[in-house]
C-alpha cells in the first residue's frame, strides 16, 4: 500500500484542485465558525457532550443491554456482530430470509468500514447508494473522501460530465439544480422498486430502544418508509442513555459539520410499521480494543461531524483518498492505527500537531495529543521508515553531546551561508522544494548569551 506521504503528492500535483479542496473546505469550517459563535452557550453544550459520552464509555455494556431490551420490547430484531465478518453476514441473512435482491442505502460509515457494498454485490444484491454525494462516488466506482461530503473532492463539471455517461443527461450540463433533478428522477424509480432498506445510525437511545438518523435530503426516511425490511446498522458507541441527551447532540452535530443549525431531517425510528421487520445490527469491529486502550479511549466519542477535517491544513491539502481508510483526516489517523498499526503507521505524521482539530470538535476529544501519542508507541515498537528511524538516532546522539551539538550548528550556520545553492535545494532535501531555508544567524544563542552578559 501507498504511503500517505505519496497519495497526498500525487493529490497535490495537480495544483489547482488542491487549491480549491482547500478552499472548498476553509469555506466551511469558516460557516462552522459563524454557527458556533451564535451561540453563547456553545463551549458548554461541548463539555455537557463530553461528559456524556464519558459516562457512556464507562457504562458501555448496561447501556447497551437497556438499549436491546427496549428495542425487543418495541418489537424489534437485534443482532450483534463481533467484526465485519459477522456484519455483513448477518445483513445478507435478513435480505436472504426475505428473498430481497434489491436494496436502497442512506449514508453509513460503518457498512463502509464494513465494505459491505462489495459483499452484497458479490452475493447477486443491487445496492443503490441514496445520499447525492454517496451516489456520485458509488456511479464512479470511488470510495467515499470525506465522511460527510463524500464527494468534496470532485467539481460540478466531473459530475456532469459523470451524470452524462451514467444517467443519460445533457453533454456540458453542469448546472447544480439540473444535476440534482436528474440525480432525484433517477432515485425515485429505485426507491419505488427497493425491497429493503439500510441506513447507518447517528444515535441509538437506551431509554428508548429507538435510533435516530440525520439527513439533508430526507432520503433515508424515503427508503424506510416505502420498504417492507428496514435495517439499521450501528456502532456500540453509537448509544446515548436518555432521549434528553439527544438535543445537546443535535445543537452540535450540524453546526459542527457544514454550520447548519440543525440537519434538515432528523429521523427517529423506534419500531416496526405495520406488516413490515425492523432490524438493528450492533456491531464491534475493534470498538472493544479501542475502549480498552487508555490513550485513544476518547476516540471513541467521534460523532462523525468532520469537523476535523474541515479545518485540518493536511487533510485539505492532500484529500481524504490518500489516508487509504474508511474514516480520514486527523480522527481517522487516530482510529485505523489500532487496526494495523505496522501498515497505518505513516497516518500519525499526517499532522502539523497544531491542536486545531481538538479545538473545534464538538465532543472534545484531544485529538492532537492522541496523534502524538500514536507517534511515540510507532517509535517504541520499531514501525518508523529506516531514514527516519536512523536520522532520530544519529539526533539523539547528537543532541545529548553539548561538544557535538555545538559543532552541528556552528557547521550548518556555514553550510546554510558558504555551500553552493545546487548542493542545499536539490531533490533530496524535501523542505527546499516549496520554501527558502532561514537565513543563518552569525552567532549561537549560547554564544551570544555569554558575551551579552559579559
Amino acid at each position: 500500500m501507498k504511503e500517505h506521504a505519496q497519495k497526498a503528492a500525487e493529490f497535490i500535483r495537480n495544483e489547482s484542485r488542491a487549491d480549491w479542496h482547500d478552499e472548498a473546505l476553509w469555506f466551511v469550517r469558516a460557516k462552522r465558525d459563524k454557527a458556533s459563535h451564535s451561540i453563547p452557550e456553545w463551549e458548554q453544550l461541548r463539555e455537557l457532550a463530553s461528559r456524556i459520552k464519558d459516562n457512556v464509555l464507562a457504562g458501555l455494556d448496561g447501556y447497551l443491554e437497556q438499549f436491546e431490551a427496549n428495542a425487543l420490547r418495541n418489537g424489534v430484531h437485534v443482532h450483534w456482530a463481533a467484526d465485519a465478518e459477522d456484519h455483513n453476514r448477518i445483513v445478507y441473512g435478513i435480505l436472504q430470509k426475505h428473498g430481497v435482491e434489491r436494496i436502497v442505502k442512506s449514508k453509513s460509515m460503518l457498512t463502509e468500514e464494513c465494505r459491505l457494498n462489495e459483499y452484497l454485490i458479490e452475493n447477486g444484491i443491487e445496492v443503490v447508494d441514496t445520499d447525492l454525494g454517496e451516489r456520485i462516488i458509488q456511479l464512479k466506482e470511488e470510495p467515499p473522501s470525506h465522511i460527510v461530503m463524500p464527494a468534496i473532492h470532485l467539481k460540478k463539471e466531473e459530475v456532469g460530465e459523470l451524470f452524462h455517461q451514467k444517467l443519460h443527461t445533457e453533454k456540458g450540463a453542469t448546472g447544480p439544480q439540473y444535476l440534482a433533478e436528474a440525480a432525484r428522477q433517477h432515485l425515485r424509480q429505485k426507491f419505488l422498486s427497493a425491497q429493503a432498506a439500510i441506513t447507518g445510525v447517528n444515535f441509538a437511545i437506551a431509554e428508548t430502544g429507538g435510533v435516530v438518523v440525520c439527513t439533508n435530503e430526507g432520503n433515508a426516511d424515503m427508503g424506510v418508509h416505502l420498504a417492507p425490511v428496514q435495517i439499521h446498522c450501528m456502532g456500540i458507541e453509537k448509544i446515548l442513555p436518555k432521549a434528553e441527551h439527544l438535543g445537546v447532540f443535535t445543537r452540535l452535530l450540524a453546526r459542527s459539520a457544514t454550520g447548519q443549525p440543525i440537519t434538515i431531517y432528523t429521523s427517529h425510528y423506534h419500531r416496526p410499521r405495520e406488516g413490515g421487520e425492523m432490524h438493528i445490527v450492533i456491531v464491534d469491529n475493534g470498538r472493544t480494543t479501542q475502549l480498552g486502550r487508555a490513550d485513544f479511549r476518547n476516540s471513541l466519542k467521534c460523532i462523525r461531524c468532520g469537523a476535523c477535517m474541515n479545518t485540518c491544513p493536511i487533510y485539505r491539502r492532500s484529500g481524504g483518498h490518500s489516508y487509504g481508510y474508511t474514516i480520514p483526516g486527523p480522527i481517522g489517523s487516530i482510529l485505523t492505527p489500532g487496526i494495523d498499526l505496522k501498515k497505518y503507521s505513516g497516518l500519525p505524521f499526517a499532522s502539523t500537531l497544531c491542536g486545531s482539530c481538538s479545538d473545534v470538535c464538538p465532543v472534545k476529544i484531544n485529538i492532537h495529543e492522541q496523534l502524538y501519542r500514536w507517534r511515540q508507541i510507532i517509535a517504541e515498537q520499531g514501525h518508523l521508515p529506516p531514514a527516519k528511524r536512523q536520522s532520530m538516532k544519529w539526533a539523539a546522539r547528537v543532541l545529548a553531546r553539548p561538544v557535538w551539538y555545538n559543532l552541528a550548528g556552528k557547521m550548518a550556520r556555514w553550510a546554510l551561508k558558504w555551500l553552493p545553492r545546487p548542493l542545499l535545494y536539490n531533490r533530496f532535501n524535501e523542505w527546499g522544494k516549496d520554501r527558502e531555508l532561514p537565513e543563518p544567524p552569525k552567532q549561537s544563542f549560547k554564544e551570544w548569551y555569554p558575551r551579552k552578559q559579559a
